[in-house]
């Protein structure tokens, strides 16, 4: 690791950049710095090792949603992946394997937690204070802390008094034993069915309690095998190919099913119609079958993959409980039908706060003027200009801010914004500015566009109302997604105008 950071003395700067967060998009901000000569940066992590997301989620049957062919770095393709979905532990090994190929291992400060970063107009730096106290002045500021960062527990009135286990599934305990166990496990989003055929079995009773169905397709994994990691090794350029043939399949799928819905509905109509085919094969039982059906929109709430979820529905042991819970007991859980349904252990597939003044930013972010980044946010809903930059913040980039994601992977956000990051940050360079500060009126030219193109998107032209979607925040908008297509985007971070920021200071002041 590298020595300890000095305290940042009046008119002197200790990095260039300080990028908050060492998961993925800290690492794909710190790779793309040092691409584009930016050497002198720190990356502060909250926690005792990098990671981010990964680190942090290890509950049973983790593995990933999206082939390892574009689940990964574009700049560091690796040919050891063992499946083509990768497991958890394949993809933080890769994480961790990707900093220290690049350099960026010696530049991440572990138990570094942010506890804000305020901007000084009159000398053009953020000043990053942790919470041990420490202040780190730095002319930029890089905001790669995540989004899925803070588990959300389920508001259930009694559930501090089970007297049995209660665990997050983003927050697992490796001691935790299930065995012979009776589970209940509240809700079925992504994480829930992976932890579900992982665990039956060996579980005594489980309960699945629904509150919202999840559109669910067929997941064509396999392991890799040593022949082909060999091919790709040795031709790499067959690995690229692959990754941008899949991208090819969703943008022209993705393109009209969900960018163009308004335009195109029945390619969804038939998606769905197909998942409840496939599913009904899958499902015994004709009355779990109707309540497995999603009355929403393929896309409403984000769908996941698996081959081994539904089956699981067949097994005597294991129900699905659709009636809503009451409240928790000491034994057990009661639903609204009176039922109380005794358990051991109570595992929470609940999610993660996202796009919430408490957790978006995860750090207090303070403007010109002293003004709130959360704040504005949760009273003036999120916006960002291309998901990067918001007037009032000079120097500051976000990844995965309002409005970033776009294609088929996150790892197509971190491209756009490191490459969104890097011609802010040379231009500025060229120039000797030491400000750069995006325009307010193409801020709001920016939002525009969004708030026009999402009304053909899937999210607002399709049916959504019952999917209790985290896609959706308190203003009705939805910030996680922009109403692009990954190439769209793509494109975008390469040449969206650099006159819409203002590049200030230095040697050109007034820009």
């Amino acid at each position: 690791m590298v020595a300890a950071i000095r305290e940042a003395d009046a008119g002197a700067i200790d990095h260039d950049v300080v990028i908050v967060g060492s998961g993925f998009s800290g690492i794909g901000a710190a790779v793309e710095l040092q691409r584009r000569g930016f050497h002198d940066y720190v990356i502060l992590e909250k926690a005792d090792e990098p990671g981010g997301t990964w680190r942090d989620a290890t509950y049973p049957g983790l593995a990933v949603d999206m082939p390892s062919f574009i689940y990964s770095y574009a700049f560091n393709l690796s040919a050891d992946w063992d499946h083509v979905y990768p497991k958890g532990a394949e993809i933080f090994d890769y994480t961790l394997a990707t900093a220290d190929r690049f350099g960026v291992t010696p530049r991440i400060r572990t138990s570094a937690a942010v506890l804000r970063s305020s901007w000084d107009d009159a000398t053009d730096t953020w000043t990053t204070e942790l919470t041990s106290g420490e202040r780190i002045r730095s002319r930029y500021l890089v905001s790669a802390s995540g989004l899925l960062v803070e588990p959300r527990l389920p508001e259930i009135e009694g559930i501090e008094d089970f007297a049995g286990d209660v665990v997050h599934t983003g927050r697992w305990d490796p001691d935790l034993a299930l065995e012979g166990k009776r589970v209940a496990m509240i809700g079925t989003g992504a994480s829930a069915i992976q932890v579900v055929p992982a665990i039956v079995d060996e579980v005594a009773a489980l309960s699945v309690f629904q509150r919202t169905p999840i559109w669910l397709m067929s997941k064509p994994d396999a392991e890799i095998p040593p022949h082909v990691k060999r091919l790709f090794a040795r031709l790499p350029f067959l690995q690229r190919l692959v990754r941008w043939l899949l991208f090819a399949i969703v943008e022209v799928t993705l393109g009209p099913g969900f960018v163009h819905y308004k335009r195109f509905p029945f390619l969804i109509d038939r998606l769905e119609k197909n998942l409840v085919e496939w599913m009904r094969s899958q499902v015994d039982d004709p009355e779990t079958q109707e309540k497995l059906i999603p009355d929403y929109s393929f896309f409403c709430k984000r769908p996941s993959f698996s081959n081994t979820y539904y089956a699981c529905f067949n097994r005597e042991h294991v129900s699905l409980v659709t009636e809503s819970i009451e409240r928790v007991e000491s034994s057990g859980i009661r639903t609204t039908d009176g039922t109380l349904h005794p358990f051991d252990v109570i595992v929470c597939a609940t999610g993660y706060s996202v796009f919430d003044p408490s957790c978006m930013p995860n750090f207090e972010i303070r403007g010109r003027g002293g003004r709130s980044l959360g704040e504005e946010w949760g009273r003036d809903r999120y916006r960002a200009y291309e998901g990067a930059s918001v007037p009032g913040y000079p120097n500051l980039f976000l990844f995965m801010g309002p409005y970033s994601a776009a294609g088929a992977s996150y790892f197509t956000m971190i491209d756009t914004q490191s490459r969104h990051m890097s011609r802010c940050l040379v231009e500025a360079r060229r120039r000797g500015a030491t400000r750069v500060e995006i325009r307010d009126e193409a801020f709001r030219a920016d939002f525009r566009r969004i708030e026009r193109r999402r009304e053909s998107t899937l999210l607002f032209a399709g049916r959504c109302d019952t999917s209790n979607s985290y896609y959706f925040d308190a203003h009705g908008d939805t910030p996680g997604l922009r109403p692009v297509t990954g190439g769209q985007h793509w494109l975008r971070s390469r040449t969206f105008p650099l006159r819409d920021y203002r590049f200030e200071g230095g040697e050109v002041a007034g820009g």
